[in-house]
């Protein structure tokens, strides 16, 4: 059986637009869009690892408002529990590193994210996602 690998994810929101990546190279899941995240270190709370993370990734610092429902999904590489995090850029003046960018709400329907981003991209983008 695999080791549960515990993922902090940062669902960064500004104006209805949303912080949003693409995989690349040899990465697991290379080619799907992202939210900045990823493993959680040890003593480390997933919270604080969504904003490590994101600062790592996009270069944006960003503050935690609250969380999303989180889940456990099977991928060929492991199993991952994620935990998704509703976060607000400290200073949204800056702009994020590539390949991370700005996208609409009504967008996010038709990027190609990973299986496990389902539930919650139908939580952010209403009825048009379902």
């Amino acid at each position: 059986m695999d080791e549960l690998i515990h993922i902090g994810i940062a669902v960064v929101e500004q104006d209805g637009r949303f912080l949003v990546g693409e995989r690349t190279g040899t990465t697991p899941l290379a080619g799907y869009s992202e939210f900045p995240g990823g493993k959680v270190q040890a003593g480390e709370q997933p919270a604080a690892a969504a904003v490590r993370e994101c600062l790592e990734e996009t270069g944006l610092a960003v503050t935690v408002r609250g969380n999303y429902p989180g889940c456990r999904h099977q991928y060929d590489h492991g199993l991952l529990q994620l935990y998704f995090f509703d976060c607000t850029p400290v200073d949204p003046s800056d702009p994020p590193k590539p390949p991370f960018r700005w996208v609409n709400r009504d967008q996010l329907a038709s990027l190609s994210f990973p299986p496990a981003n389902r539930e919650l991209l139908a939580l952010l983008g209403g009825e048009n996602l379902a």
